[in-house]
């Protein structure tokens, strides 16, 4: 009978999703579960018995936390400051110790909880953006709104004055210039207007394979005589989602274009659409919903980290065309869905772009 509840306590203790680490009274392991294996990059038999700060060399706030709990048997948490270096990434963690005790009350060792904060931090920059993209959208609104009554008059002037001058007169070129220019900055105002304008989604069913089935089919197309691979992976068992088909088509659209664009004359774009296991969402009066994420990724030069932090603001581009207002509108939309978008970028390896959506049917 003991065995036999060793072995249910040992199996409860391996299906938690938090790393648990067990230390005796000298900070030696001896425990680890396959979560805390994977936060400290280390399998359970080489953990066996070796000193704590041992596996976490460089580590000092966490080590310190141990050492404390080690010495005077306090419980300590941190969930703000403690990251860890793994595989050359920065991992948030929450950490929490406490003295582990025997059932006649003397401490018998010390218990190590790691819980990876990496989702969290995304869903907080995400809540984060969303409210910045507000209060610029609502400040966009208004300005909008003052541009475009003006920008009318300007361009009923100048195709007044445009039909004043003879066919092969040298202002009437000019006054073509006017033209396009005036309708460039309509079109700026309409996005403007587009990203402000509160959401009213046409929700039906969506099959996202053949959205991007069709923009990919496109693209294709259009880029006869470059270079540029586009690769598709699609997961068969993804079924179709309630959104706005149109709106999820122009969300695509931009960010394989996007992707086609950092690759120049050559090279691949490739996406992919997958569930993923590490997300949900839940509303309220609704059950949980695990998350479809389509990631679009690209061979291109990377992003630099500058860059990266402002991506998602309006007027903010790098092209010499560009209004800056493309990925802000692409943000909006994902957010409209109940979703998040997240960019993982690296000069060796590309950029990847992930949209995640809840797999609501």
């Amino acid at each position: 009978m003991t065995d036999r509840l060793e072995s249910y306590y040992a199996n409860v203790v391996d299906s938690v999703g938090d790393g648990v680490i067990v230390l005796d009274n000298t900070g030696a392991v001896t425990l680890v579960n396959p979560a805390a294996e994977e936060l400290a990059g280390v399998s359970r038999r080489q953990a066996m018995g070796v000193p704590f700060r041992e596996i976490f060399k460089g580590e000092g706030p966490l080590n310190d936390m141990v050492a404390k709990t080690v010495e005077t048997g306090m419980s300590v948490s941190d969930h703000e400051n403690i990251v860890l270096k793994r595989g050359g990434r920065i991992v948030p963690v929450g950490a929490s110790t406490s003295p582990l005790l025997s059932s006649s009350g003397e401490r018998t060792g010390t218990i190590v909880l790691l819980r990876d904060l990496t989702n969290v931090r995304e869903l907080e920059c995400a809540v984060r953006q969303a409210d910045r993209l507000s209060s610029l959208g609502a400040l966009a609104a208004g300005l909008a709104h003052e541009i475009k009554n003006p920008l009318g008059g300007i361009k009923g002037a100048a195709q007044l004055l445009e039909r004043e001058f003879p066919e092969n007169e040298e202002l009437r070129e000019y006054v073509r210039v006017m033209l396009k220019e005036v309708q460039r900055v309509n079109l700026i105002v309409e996005e403007l207007l587009a990203l402000a304008a509160p959401g009213r989604l046409k929700l039906g069913k969506v099959n996202l394979h053949r959205v991007l089935s069709d923009i990919l089919l496109l693209q294709k197309n259009a880029s006869e005589g470059v270079d540029i691979y586009l690769q598709q992976y699609f997961d068969p068992s993804i079924p179709p989602i309630l959104g706005d088909e149109s709106l999820l088509t122009q969300l695509f659209l931009n960010l394989i274009k996007n992707a086609m664009e950092a690759v120049g004359t050559g090279g691949v774009v490739k996406v992919t659409s997958r569930v993923m296991s590490d997300y949900s969402m839940t509303q309220k009066g609704e059950r949980r919903a695990r998350m479809v994420a389509i990631d679009i990724s690209d061979s291109g030069p990377g992003i630099p980290d500058d860059v990266l932090e402002n991506m998602f603001m309006p007027f903010f581009t790098t092209k010499s065309q560009g209004t800056g207002l493309g990925l802000a509108i692409c943000q909006k939309i994902v957010s409209e869905h109940r979703g998040m978008i997240r960019v993982d970028s690296d000069p060796a390896r590309g950029t990847v772009f992930t949209v995640m959506l809840p797999l609501i049917q």
